[in-house]
């Protein structure tokens, strides 16, 4: 790699040996990385002193803000009592602790919980359950999962096989059993001409006719309830979810929601299975849960598949999984005090209260703009749709790489806004204020006209 001679010191180091993620390395030779010396709150400051709006939260793990102060305090405390035990056959305080207070409030049912460490570890975990406890049912056949198209569940080989974003899927599709694709929800440019807040989920017969015809051979079907993420904040209809369960049900498959992203008040309820009134299967969390500062995930089930392993040990129905990280005390102890501060800070409703507010302010902005094809928003995440032509909604050219010159344009103006291709995206802590809201959602404006009126 040519290393730009303007860099400074850190950044030399950095692109010496560091390999980052979800990027072309070749693009910092121009882009170089911008080196983070500290955090407080909303903002992030670099090695100079500039100050950045975590407007994405840092991938969608922060809900409370940078160093907040008091769960810095409790990790502390934590790491000068126990920062790690194995998890096979010992246990400790913060991980009983969490597990009764994430039954008290996940959905009706789920009260048996596997530690994990990250979100693609989880949806594997969920997988490998659901497989097994089909199998020692004596559901033999039952070995193919079936996704919906544009999904996203991680990038490890097992969650990619249930994903469906070509960008992240198709060099290692040799090595993939992939799941069975199905035709989703696609509200923004749907073939039913129905509005996702208004219509019946017309687009649940294609799911439907693939769980009726191939249920026998089908383990379990795995969804990201009410919003797609990664694959561009897509929002759809919760009847959607309604319609999945119900049949899931009858036909005797696992059903398994992956809440890793929009759990934890995102959506504007606690889980965004909850817009639906569901209780699915499993249920896979994280991010938010340890805003920010450790890594993990659980793996939540009904008792129904807990008891599918329960048995003497020499019939073999164990579940052989295991991370060295599973159920660490300090990501426990810090999710713990996550969950009082969402229930003392009465965190559900100001989510809401804002997510009004930042929609009022994005229609203010935007509406009209002949470069935004869509605007929508559920709890605290707003989404701007960047097209060629708002009227045929045609996108621009993916060479052009329109998203991510606005994303560049924005680090100048201070705010951190990472698209999704030409989709645009607000996804702050949810420690935002109205002002600060203004801020984000102007500057934005700002990066997309000077971007777009360059490029003319």
């Amino acid at each position: 790699m040519e290393i730009n001679k303007n860099l400074t010191e850190l950044q030399k180091r950095d692109l010496k040996h560091i390999f980052h993620p979800c990027s072309q390395m070749k693009d910092y030779e121009d882009f170089p990385p911008i080196v983070i010396e500290k955090a407080k709150g909303m903002y992030v400051y670099d090695e100079d002193g500039k100050k950045y709006m975590d407007c994405i939260a840092s991938w969608w793990l922060n809900p409370l803000g940078h160093c907040n102060d008091r769960i810095n305090k409790v990790l502390i405390d934590q790491a000068n009592t126990l920062e790690h035990v194995i998890f096979s056959n010992f246990s400790h305080r913060p991980a009983i602790e969490l597990s009764e207070k994430l039954v008290e409030i996940l959905p009706e049912g789920l009260s048996k919980l596997f530690f994990a460490d990250n979100g693609s570890s989880g949806v594997e975990i969920a997988l490998k359950l659901a497989y097994q406890s089909q199998k020692q049912r004596g559901y033999e056949k039952k070995r193919k999962f079936v996704t919906i198209r544009n999904s996203y569940h991680g990038e490890t080989i097992g969650a990619l096989a249930v994903g469906d974003i070509d960008f992240f899927t198709r060099t290692y599709r040799p090595l993939i059993k992939e799941a069975i694709k199905v035709e989703g929800p696609e509200c923004f440019n749907c073939k039913y001409n129905k509005k996702y807040k208004t219509c019946e989920a017309e687009c649940f017969c294609h799911m439907e006719k693939v769980l009726r015809e191939n249920h026998e051979e089908i383990a379990g079907v795995i969804v990201e309830p009410i919003v797609q993420g990664a694959g561009g904040m897509k929002i759809y209809s919760p009847k959607y979810l309604k319609k999945l369960r119900e049949i899931t049900k009858e036909l005797n498959i696992v059903m398994i929601v992956d809440e890793i992203a929009m759990g934890f008040g995102r959506t504007g309820k606690m889980f965004a299975s909850e817009w639906a009134g569901i209780s699915p299967d499993i249920m896979t969390v994280g991010k938010a849960l340890t805003a920010g500062y450790y890594p993990m995930s659980i793996v939540c089930m009904k008792e129904e598949i807990y008891d599918s392993f329960y048995a003497d040990y020499s019939e073999g129905k164990s579940f052989l999984h295991s991370h060295s990280f599973s159920g660490n005390p300090l990501g426990c102890r810090i999710a713990l005090e996550v969950l009082k501060i969402y229930e003392e800070d009465n965190m559900l409703a100001k989510i809401n209260e804002k997510g009004d507010y930042l929609e009022a302010q994005m229609k203010k902005a935007f509406e009209g703009n002949e470069n935004i094809g869509e605007i929508r928003r559920i709890g605290l995440i707003g989404v701007l749709e960047i097209v060629k032509d708002k009227n045929t909604k045609e996108r621009f050219s993916s060479k052009e790489r329109v998203g991510y010159g606005i994303y560049k344009t924005a680090l100048k103006h201070g705010a951190i806004l990472r698209p999704l291709g030409d989709t645009i995206y607000f996804l702050p802590p949810f420690i935002i204020t109205k002002e600060e809201i203004d801020d984000m959602v102007n500057i934005c404006k700002v990066s997309i006209d000077e971007f777009l009126s360059n490029k003319k």
